[in-house]
């Protein structure tokens, strides 16, 4: 039994991977900062309470499962990426794609850390505080 679904999750992981462009080190990356982003999240609300996805700040599995929904529909934009560098013979928008998410990622995890009260360097934390009013439309 235990053979049979080590079989079933290694072919299953061998065709998302493949789907995805192949299983590279931007891949590797981009899943990696995806997994820290949701358990910081879930640090945030569950240990600190001072998540900003609830008016409590707390833990609330609708805001879990919009994150989880999110993070799957980047990886489909890396899916569409990927399928359009194959078809235009191309390395170039998977890579982007992965990227910009990349990007969106490790913004999130400094986010998360400064709502735990990790100290976060000055010039990262102005580059929060302008991302952030950027998003907001804030000055």
């Amino acid at each position: 039994m235990k053979q049979i679904i080590c079989t079933y999750a290694g072919v299953l992981g061998g065709l998302l991977a493949s789907a995805l462009g192949g299983w590279d080190s931007a891949l590797a990356a981009l899943l990696g900062f995806m997994a820290v982003d949701y358990v910081t999240g879930l640090l945030v609300a569950g240990i600190f309470h001072r998540s900003d996805k609830t008016s409590s700040g707390t833990l609330s599995s609708k805001a879990g499962f919009r994150g989880l929904v999110k993070k799957g529909v980047m990886l489909m934009m890396v899916l569409v990426g990927a399928r359009l560098d194959v078809f235009l013979g191309l390395t170039f928008f998977r890579d982007s794609v992965i990227i910009a998410f990349l990007t969106n990622e490790l913004i999130s995890i400094l986010e998360n850390a400064a709502l735990m009260g990790i100290p976060i360097p000055q010039a990262l934390q102005k580059a929060l505080d302008l991302l952030r009013h950027e998003e907001t439309g804030e000055r």
